[in-house]
């Protein structure tokens, strides 16, 4: 058995990094930026009012002063004149401060008859205009890579790019391995159970960005298993759940091994998902994930989550640790890392009571990972440990 750090090192190599592809801006929330963006354009483009009330110059500003109205401006619309001593333009919120003014005095602070307005004793400092350039300048850049957040695509509309270069989706075959199992909504015969590994991991992965096709059930047999991996072939990366142990019935190393997989590693030294399998296959990327729910979401978060992220041109990085101070003692760990299921609670962190890998409702309340290193003694209340936040 190699250890968790040895086993993702392992599966770092085998990952590739996405080709660039440019989708349409309406389409890049979520996306990975793959290169940098440059601004097409100055925001603000010119001087704006951020004020309702009236232009003018700021050397004239005084209280009781009065101004002739010579004309308006309004978002969209500038005031094609330029302003002489004693004269003021109405401009509202986002227009253009017209030439020769430099001051925008707020409409609360001016009364006005006909033409003629006359400045109030309350008029502050405070020039009330946004000035050009005031948010970026045309070729400022936007960093690479990031992931693109409804704000990066507020700012990219506003840089006036329409088009942007992302990381394509990596296309993810997920395909559950069993005799045992039936899709969601069958009747399971009596000794059969619902595939639910497929599901959890299409929509782990589906988050990060991944293209997700699931492959139907392959039976406990090599031609069904062949037919599968068959379906699967054009993916970048396969994920297998079940069958990657080594009994009567474990059929997917030797069948993957008859098409071609070259395997990397085999086991790994954690609970709960030790008979972790990856290699490649053709052109593509193989990991087998054990076969229990909790082994498979474990794995799928520990490994497959931070290979997709590497995919995307994130980098090779583990998944995010944090140190939290524990709520609970914890008795000695044994000779393998334990990634127990915990709660995060008034800033301490406890682990379940039940660990056991087949126990989905656990994993379900849980909101993180406990991490143990292997022969960890027993620690009391208060010591700080490794979380993963999920």
């Amino acid at each position: 058995m190699i250890s968790v750090r040895e086993a993702l090192d392992n599966l770092f190599a085998l990952t590739p990094v996405m080709p660039v592809e440019h989708v349409a801006l309406r389409h890049a929330n979520g996306r990975v930026l793959a290169r940098e963006v440059l601004a097409q354009r100055t925001q603000p483009p010119f001087a704006a009012s951020s004020m309702d009330g009236y232009a003018l110059r700021r050397a004239e500003v005084e209280p009781d002063a009065m101004f002739k109205v010579v004309g308006e401006a309004a978002a969209g619309h500038r005031y094609d004149g330029t302003l002489h001593a004693g004269q003021a333009v109405r401009i509202f919120t986002g227009a253009p401060v017209p030439d020769g003014a430099d001051f925008v005095v707020i409409q609360e602070d001016v009364t006005r008859r006909g033409n003629l307005i006359t400045l109030g004793h309350s008029v502050g400092e405070k020039d009330n205009i946004r000035p050009a350039g005031g948010d970026f300048c045309e070729g400022a850049p936007l960093d690479a890579p990031r992931r693109l957040c409804p704000a990066d695509i507020a700012l990219l509309a506003s840089m006036n790019i329409a088009h942007v270069p992302v990381y394509a989706k990596p296309v993810v075959a997920i395909l559950a391995t069993g005799d045992e199992l039936v899709q969601p909504g069958e009747t399971p015969g009596p000794n059969q159970i619902i595939a639910s590994n497929t599901y959890g991991l299409a929509a782990l992965l589906e988050n990060l960005g991944a293209a997700v096709r699931m492959m139907p059930i392959a039976r406990d047999n090599a031609a069904s298993l062949k037919r599968s991996f068959e379906l699967a072939r054009d993916a970048d990366l396969i994920i297998t759940i079940g069958g990657a142990s080594v009994g009567d019935h474990d059929l997917v190393a030797p069948v993957a091994a008859e098409l071609g997989m070259q395997q990397s590693f085999y086991k790994v030294a954690m609970r709960p998902g030790k008979p972790l399998m990856a290699g490649r296959m053709q052109d593509s990327v193989m990991v087998g994930l054990p076969g229990n729910p909790v082994s498979a979401m474990v794995c799928g978060s520990i490994f497959v989550a931070p290979m997709i992220r590497a995919m995307l041109g994130l980098g090779q990085k583990p998944a995010p640790e944090r140190l939290m101070p524990l709520a609970a003692a914890l008795p000695a760990n044994g000779p393998r890392e334990h990634y127990m299921r915990a709660d995060l609670v008034n800033g301490g962190v406890t682990a379940a009571s039940r660990q056991d890998s087949s126990l989905l409702s656990v994993l379900a309340s849980a909101t993180a990972l406990l991490v143990r290193s292997p022969n960890d003694p027993e620690q009391p209340v208060g010591t700080m440990v490794r979380v993963i936040d999920l």
